[in-house]
């Protein structure tokens, strides 16, 4: 029911509402106050009767329509001007310029169709979002200067990267975060979907990347996915689908690290892949310099190239030449050790040579004085210092003259379930001079059963191991 011009209704509706909750009003014996006073509250029961206030139009003296934008569409909702004034400036800004009754507002289609949700928050306080309203209820936020929805909704947006949806939504989201200058969450967007690539490449999602998106990530060397191979293909999927320009397509086939590929893949790839035959003199230099980093040593390399760039660092890969799964169960119980083997180095020359890599895990820290050689896997159980801190080293089994010249960077990748799927929770590097990550499981409590770094009670990692060879490569001059 639509008053004409007059603020007073809705004045004596909220004091009679604010009148009604103390009628009857029932003690809670809980809270208890200095001197023996005792807190009524009736919050919730305000909530509803707010709730029934808008749902019924009592006292109404705004109507506002809903216009959504290139349609005939409109939405009537019967509202409160005091209520809208109290949360909100911009909307008290444009309460106090209408010249009637009704207040035209025009929506794009989808922050029209969450309209009367974010009217609802307006006057009750809470809402329920589903992953594809996140977006339009944000730019409502935005533009009504709700500020407390708006900064909801970003931490919403940042916890919810993992859930499950058929087509897809952190790469929307990132796009809809750089479109805004939200960098929070842009980088949260950014980090999920690089840490998480190899399953985003099989996703639908992976066909709605944007160009800008694509260069971005291809420049990553955080990347966590099975090979250098996988996201060739991936990208030659994506470029066929997408048909971005040349000059993109050209940029993100330069971005491809040629020589993490072995010789055969790249001879299958030079022969077989139509995008490669395509583009062919864009990378044929790059794919010249991963054959040469493939037919002699890092040694002999370093005295005619500079391999001290991207195209000879490794990313986060899992396939077992590059590291191996752990899985911790119990992980507070006591000490564990765990070895795996592998390859030297991805260069031809060093990929059939094994290295052997011994892991100790400790709940606590352990000190320098019982760090002892732990040559079989099983539980070590040495004298540990209270309180304090996970910790994990790596280190070579034995030595090599191999090893000269060539620094180890490791990665360990914690997986944990969120919104019941497994993702990549966090990645720690540490390098050959300081054999353990510092910060590891800093801030986790591996105590509680239903902590957010175990999953069923079991801590699960994968160790990365790459040989790094900027630290021994010389230019020549």
């Amino acid at each position: 029911m639509v008053n004409s011009g007059r603020s007073v209704p809705a004045v004596v509706c909220l004091a009679n509402l604010c009148v009604a909750l103390c009628v009857g009003a029932a003690l809670k014996p809980d809270v208890v106050l200095e001197n023996s006073a005792t807190t009524l509250n009736h919050s919730m029961v305000l909530v509803q009767r707010m709730e029934a206030l808008l749902t019924q139009g009592n006292g109404s003296d705004v109507s506002l329509r809903v216009q959504t934008l290139n349609t005939d569409e409109v939405k009537v909702i019967q509202v409160h001007s005091l209520v809208l004034t109290l949360q909100s400036d911009m909307f008290e800004e444009l309460l106090q310029t209408r010249n009637s009754t009704a207040m035209v507002l025009r929506e794009t289609p989808d922050c029209a169709a969450v309209f009367d949700k974010f009217i609802r928050y307006l006057y009750c306080g809470d809402i329920t979002v589903r992953l594809n309203q996140a977006i339009p209820l944000h730019k409502l936020a935005s533009k009504y200067h709700v500020w407390d929805l708006q900064q909801g909704l970003t931490q919403y947006m940042t916890q919810h990267l993992s859930s499950d949806s058929p087509t897809g939504h952190v790469v929307a989201w990132y796009q809809y975060a750089t479109q805004i200058g939200d960098v929070s969450l842009q980088n949260s967007c950014l980090q999920y979907l690089s840490w998480n690539l190899s399953s985003v490449l099989q996703s639908a999602e992976w066909s709605s990347v944007s160009p800008e998106l694509m260069l971005s990530l291809l420049q990553r060397s955080d990347l966590v996915l099975q090979s250098e191979l996988e996201l060739y293909e991936a990208l030659e999927a994506w470029i066929n689908q997408n048909q971005p320009s040349g000059e993109t397509a050209e940029n993100a086939l330069k971005a491809i690290r040629y020589a993490m590929i072995s010789p055969r893949h790249l001879f299958h790839l030079q022969k077989k892949s139509s995008l490669m035959l395509k583009y062919y003199e864009s990378v044929r230099d790059l794919l010249f310099l991963a054959f040469q980093f493939h037919s002699a040593s890092p040694v002999q390399l370093a005295k005619y190239l500079d391999v001290n760039c991207s195209l000879f660092t490794p990313r986060n890969y899992l396939s077992p030449a590059w590291g191996s799964p752990w899985v911790i169960n119990n992980p507070t119980r006591d000490d564990r050790s765990f070895s795996f083997q592998t390859q030297l180095g991805p260069s031809g020359c060093d990929a059939s040579k094994r290295v052997t890599w011994n892991a100790l895990f400790s709940p606590r820290w352990l000190p320098l004085s019982v760090r002892s050689a732990y040559p079989e896997q099983g539980s070590l159980q040495p004298t540990r210092t209270d309180g304090g801190r996970p910790r994990i080293i790596v280190t070579p089994a034995t030595s090599s003259p191999d090893f000269a010249g060539v620094s180890f960077q490791k990665t360990i990748i914690v997986s944990a379930r969120k919104q019941g799927k497994v993702v990549v929770r966090h990645v720690y590097n540490f390098h050959q001079s300081t054999e353990e990550a510092g910060d590891f499981l800093l801030e986790a409590d591996l105590q509680r059963r239903a902590s957010e770094y175990l999953i069923d009670s079991s801590l699960y990692l994968h160790i990365i191991v790459k040989p790094l060879y900027h630290s021994l490569i010389v230019a020549k001059k």
